[in-house]
């Protein structure tokens, strides 16, 4: 079963063929939809452009003032966030053709003037769209009546918020005069489509990477223009248009052909085309009244929020419309307002009983009861998911599950219509946002992420038009300056020569009407004064040279003596060598004899399908390797190598968890008593459903605490310990230790890691790292392991947002009451001690309801500490400190970071306490 099951299912709903009435209705201005919650309301308007059959006729249709069936659905949800949900549910529920999202052309706040060229393509593309069904809008029941109804065109779905729809756009006027329309077959000038683009303000580069550049190469135009995701590259025949393709700006390879395209100039409020001989207009100017239907949840709402952004608006000289203008544009559409209540008056009501989701809270047991109690009330259930996988997780946990559960349950279980839960079950590959109950259809429709506690994210289109790594390829070639070092792979090191165009030599004798074909090409000199020509699409054989610690130049290679291949022999001769040590030592360890952990219990399930994101790929793949490594009879030798926030501790958490769930205690080493402490929270939160005990070992315990701790360690009472050094002590002894977890192990002196050898002769071992060192990763204990790479964020987390600001009272305390008011902390980072004091006070006048804590590397550690440990326990709002944070500090609830001089950081310094938030549910 699919989703657009689903929405034909929805359609049969007796609510929504009174809806398609009431609109066809000319007395039905206004219509009110209450009582839906959760993601009913996307399906209901999914399914009302998806009409049940039977429910209209082509002279039903023909004779209609108003034809839902081919009008534009315009919804106005209350902010960003709640928009881009209902557009991801839309865009699942009807395919991303249908569907379009109308952002705001800036980053974060308007006031703010940090345009988004993600957000400019998305807004361009809803422009443009509706530009191009300006004919069918302003006769539409001509092209109804003239058309049979299985050949409708299917209506445009627009979801936007009111900064978005704030903002003044491009007359429409203005939009066709910077808008060039070009088709395969047509006959035109390249000179002439190059004039037209820099008239446009396109800017001419060698390589496009990002909206509003061109670039030509002979008979070949690439253009990235402002209206389209991806780049469009268009090939010239002499002055025909032979071909049109999409490309992917990485690796310059064609995507799909294309008859015709738009090219749209930059449409941002701060253009300078935008100039007062060119006024703009409101969005609303593209909208006829009666094809579109705007639906809001409260428009006295976005009445209040469209006044706020015009205010804001007024600093940066931003065109906007204000709320009253809003009112007064849209009071010849019709309406719907979907919720709970509205503030305007309804002419038609129609109302729903749905419910959201229940919160099951990761128990299981009340999840299998109550989906026995539904299907025996005659609800039919739809579980959804976005991962395939996590439906097989949920399977065998509503399966194997009630096989090792109590008597008692078991019983109940067999006494119900749980005895056939599968078989009842609906599993549908694709997830809404939030999960409800219908009980006027008798449906209920539960998410994953929501069954499992975990975050689901949004997704929009065009996150590759902010020059992501992607675009770095050209980018850093467009940034290289002659004499530059650079390796090829084949020909060794030489210097960077510039970019040069070459004709292409052709297979075949060129027509003499045949205009000649360019390519760029990048030129690298060797010693001797030896050149040679790389075409772009062999950018991966050409690296720039990395210099040596030293900073003496490198010595150039010599084309044709042989000298670089000798040079990659050595090379690989050494590398022989290390691998033949490395073989060696890989021999010692298989012949010693470990313990082998039994395969995955449904425990086990549980605790990975509880996670609070979903696996990314290296996440899985780390994950498997980990837990075949420890069900082999050798002992286990890992390393994890991950960047900050990859999920490196989840993998040790189920590593832990496997070895508890053979009886075998787990050692968790880590270098600081600060990140002990918040492993020992990060593992007790993770593990507080199962029959495991976790507890930590530092100097912050007192002798008695400590005393009790080593004693219940040694009777096997305390399956997973945490600690620092102390973990090493000779006072510490183990009844069955089967896996050692080591964090950081470069943080750790020589004389820990030759005691960490003896404790581990026969034991699992697992390391975490986010920064390996070279040496360490060759010749040290690290160096001999099994490596394990993850190299992708956790998909359902938000990017960070990360903005440059000069230093601003007004700014820091906007920051900081924006997180406040969502019951964030926020972390205050400056470089210098002696400043700390002068920035509280700052903070304190500016935020005077701030709880503010100062702490450096200059307290004393039990003072320092206990600092750090009020802050995770949400005693204080404020934390300014010096760097100290950046090592392990891991508070979900921390989502904003101020860095005072930033520039006295280096970039591991900014990369390390920029990782600190971000870590939970949240956009930091």
């Amino acid at each position: 079963m699919t989703i657009r099951d689903l929405v034909q299912l929805y359609g049969k709903a007796p609510q929504v063929e009174n809806l398609r009435k009431s609109l066809e209705e000319e007395s039905a201005k206004t219509v009110f939809l209450e009582g839906l919650v959760a993601s009913s309301a996307p399906l209901l308007f999914a399914s009302l452009s998806s009409p049940a059959v039977g429910t209209a006729t082509g002279a039903a249709v023909a004779n209609s003032k108003f034809c839902t069936l081919n009008s534009q659905l315009f919804f106005v949800l209350p902010d960003e966030e709640e928009a881009g949900y209902f557009y991801n549910d839309l865009k699942q529920l009807l395919g991303e053709e249908q569907v379009l999202f109308f952002p705001s052309s800036f980053r974060c706040a308007i006031k703010y003037a940090q345009r988004d060229a993600a957000n400019e393509i998305l807004r361009t593309e809803v422009l443009t769209r509706l530009t191009s069904v300006a004919g069918t809008a302003e006769a539409p029941s001509r092209v109804v009546a003239n058309s049979p109804l299985s050949t409708l065109h299917s209506p445009l779905n627009i979801v936007t918020y009111p900064e978005a729809i704030a903002e003044q756009v491009m007359s429409r006027q203005q939009l066709e005069v910077r808008t060039l329309v070009l088709r395969q077959g047509q006959t035109v000038e390249v000179g002439q489509v190059v004039k037209t683009l820099r008239d446009l303000d396109f800017h001419e580069v060698d390589y496009v990477y990002e909206p509003g550049q061109f670039a030509q190469r002979g008979s070949i135009l690439d253009v990235y223009s402002f209206s389209s995701e991806y780049p469009f590259r268009i090939d010239f025949f002499g002055d025909d248009i032979d071909s049109i393709r999409t490309f992917e700006v990485e690796d310059q390879l064609s995507r799909d052909k294309r008859e015709q395209i738009s090219i749209v100039g930059e449409n941002s409020p701060l253009s300078p085309l935008n100039s007062p001989l060119s006024p703009l207009s409101s969005l609303f100017s593209y909208l006829y009244p009666h094809t579109t239907v705007i639906i809001a949840k409260d428009y006295q709402y976005v009445r209040d929020a469209i006044d706020r952004t015009c205010q804001e608006a007024d600093a940066n000289e931003v065109q906007t419309i204000t709320g009253e203008q809003w009112m007064k544009d849209t009071a010849s559409f019709r309406k719907i307002v979907f919720g709970q209540q509205t503030s305007i008056k309804p002419d038609v009501t129609l109302s729903f009983h749905t419910a959201p989701q229940p919160l099951f809270h990761k128990n299981f047991d009340l999840l299998r009861q109550s989906f026995a109690d539904y299907q025996s009330q005659g609800y039919h259930l739809y579980v959804l998911a976005d991962s395939p996988k996590q439906l097989d997780r949920l399977k065998d946990i509503l399966t194997s599950s009630t096989d090792e559960t109590s008597s008692a349950t078991r019983t109940a279980v067999a006494n119900s219509p749980l005895s056939a839960l599968n078989s009842k079950l609906n599993y549908i590959p694709s997830a809404l946002h939030a999960g409800f109950l219908d009980h006027d259809l008798r449906l209920g429709i539960f998410t994953d992420h929501e069954i499992f506690d975990r975050f689901h994210r949004y997704h929009l289109r065009s996150e590759r038009a902010r020059s992501g790594k992607a675009a770095l390829t050209l980018k850093e070639i467009q940034q290289f300056e002659v004499g530059d070092y650079i390796v090829h792979v084949d020909h060794g090191i030489g210097k960077f020569g510039g970019l040069v165009r070459m004709p292409i030599q052709s297979p075949q004798p060129t027509s003499p009407i045949s205009p000649t074909k360019y390519q760029e090409m990048i030129k690298i000199i060797y010693q001797g004064g030896g050149s040679i020509y790389v075409s772009i699409h062999s950018l991966y054989k050409v690296s720039k040279y990395k210099a040596q610690d030293n900073g003496e130049p490198p010595r150039l290679s010599q084309l044709g003596t042989g000298q670089w291949e000798r040079m990659k022999e050595r090379t690989k001769n050494k590398l022989k060598d290390i691998a033949r040590d490395l073989i060696k030592l890989y021999a010692e360890r298989k012949r010693s004899k470990g313990f082998a952990f039994s395969a995955d219990s449904f425990m086990q399930h549980e605790l990975e399908a509880s996670f609070l994101y979903e696996d990314t790929p290296d996440q899985l793949k780390t994950t498997n390797e980990v837990k075949e490594d420890m069900e082999k009879a050798r002992p286990m030798d890992r390393l994890v190598c991950g960047d900050v926030g990859f999920g490196k501790t989840e993998i040790a958490v189920r590593a832990a968890f496997k070895a508890a769930s053979d009886s075998k205690q787990v050692a968790v080493l880590v270098p600081t008593t600060v990140l002990a402490y918040q492993h020992y929270q990060t593992f007790s939160k993770r593990l507080k459903d199962f029959p495991v005990r976790v507890d930590y070992l530092t100097r912050a315990r007192s002798a008695k605490q400590t005393k009790d701790l080593l004693q219940d360690l040694a009777d096997g009472k305390i399956d997973i310990v945490i600690g620092t050094h102390k973990l090493i002590g000779k006072s510490v002894r183990f009844k069955d230790l089967g896996l050692l977890i080591i964090d950081e192990e470069q943080k750790f002196g020589v004389s820990t890691k030759e005691k960490l050898r003896q404790m581990k002769a026969n034991v699992d071992t697992l390391t975490l790292t986010a920064t390996p060192i070279p040496r360490t990763l060759q010749f040290s204990l690290m160096g001999a392991r099994d490596l394990s790479i993850i190299q992708t964020p956790p998909p359902n987390r938000y990017p960070i947002q990360t903005e440059i600001h000069t230093l601003s009272p007004d700014i820091v305390a906007e920051a900081i009451n924006f997180e406040l008011s969502r019951n964030g902390q926020v972390y205050f980072v400056n470089p210098r001690i002696n400043d700390l004091q002068r920035i509280a006070e700052i903070i304190q006048r500016y935020v005077p309801d701030a709880r503010l804590a100062i702490g450096h590397g200059q307290m004393k550690p039990d003072e320092l500490e206990k600092i750090i440990f009020d802050f995770i326990n949400y005693d204080y709002d404020v934390l300014l400190s010096t760097t100290i944070i950046e090592n392990g500090i891991d508070i979900p609830n921390a989502n904003t970071i101020i860095i005072n001089g930033a520039h006295h950081f280096g970039l591991s310094d900014l990369h390390q306490m920029r990782g600190r938030v971000g870590r939970g549910n949240r956009k930091a």
